[in-house]
Order: structure tokens, then C-alpha cells, then sequence
């Protein structure tokens, strides 16, 4: 089973779909990246759950860019940079490895750490 991607003129994934392994021939099809785009009228490339090919497995908002074969996904923060190897985008300062949940605060351009307040029950009389 593989998965495809429709893009955009601007090459932004729309929609991703279940469809035929690129190895299966049926009939004269054989280019099923051309089969299917041909179907919708737009571009159409082949996504990979495990990352084996293009890099990460395409998600509707993400862009195919075609200089590096590879589906980047939307840039989170401003202050984030891309990863050339992995096509992924990473925070300026690492992920604390202590064990808490962080969030990024943008304004601060740090992780912050996850409070989490225990809900004190409502009683009633």
C-alpha cells in the first residue's frame, strides 16, 4: 500500500491518499504518481509513513520542495530552523532533557515548563 500527495500550484500538499504500490502494473499504468495527478489535474508525489522516501511522510499544509525531494511540514515558530538533513524544523535551543514537558514561548525564545495545576474537586453539601 503507498500513499500520495496532491499538491498546490504553490506546492502545498491538499490531500493525501491510500493508492497502488509504485512496483503494481495494471494495464499500461505503471507511473502512478502520473496516474493519479493526471486524475485531479494537479502534481502528485509519493509519501512514505517510515520517512524512506522524501524525507517526511506528507501532511495536508506541508511543502513539497523540489530542490531537496522532500516534504517540509509548516514552520512553527519564526526563531525555528530547518534541519537540511531531516527537512524538519527545530527549536534554536534544544529540548530540556530533565524530564518535565516544555512548551515554546516565542516572545521569551526559551522552553518553558508545563505547570500543572491538580483540579481541586467541587464539593457540595
Amino acid at each position: 500500500m503507498a500513499h500520495y500527495a496532491f499538491l498546490d500550484e504553490n506546492n502545498i500538499v491538499t490531500q493525501v491518499i491510500v493508492g497502488r504500490d509504485e512496483w503494481e502494473v495494471v494495464g499500461k499504468i505503471k507511473d502512478w504518481e502520473a496516474y493519479y495527478g493526471a486524475i485531479n489535474g494537479v502534481t502528485c508525489k509519493r509519501t512514505s509513513y517510515n520517512g524512506n522516501i522524501r524525507k517526511n511522510y506528507a501532511g495536508i499544509g506541508f511543502t513539497y520542495d523540489e530542490d531537496r525531494d522532500a516534504f517540509i511540514p509548516p514552520k512553527p515558530f519564526d526563531s525555528w530552523l530547518l534541519d537540511e538533513e531531516t527537512c524538519r524544523w527545530e527549536a534554536p535551543i534544544p529540548y530540556p532533557d530533565d524530564g518535565l514537558m516544555y512548551e515554546w514561548d516565542e516572545a521569551a525564545g526559551d522552553w518553558v515548563a508545563i505547570v500543572f495545576e491538580p483540579e481541586t474537586p467541587e464539593i457540595t453539601q
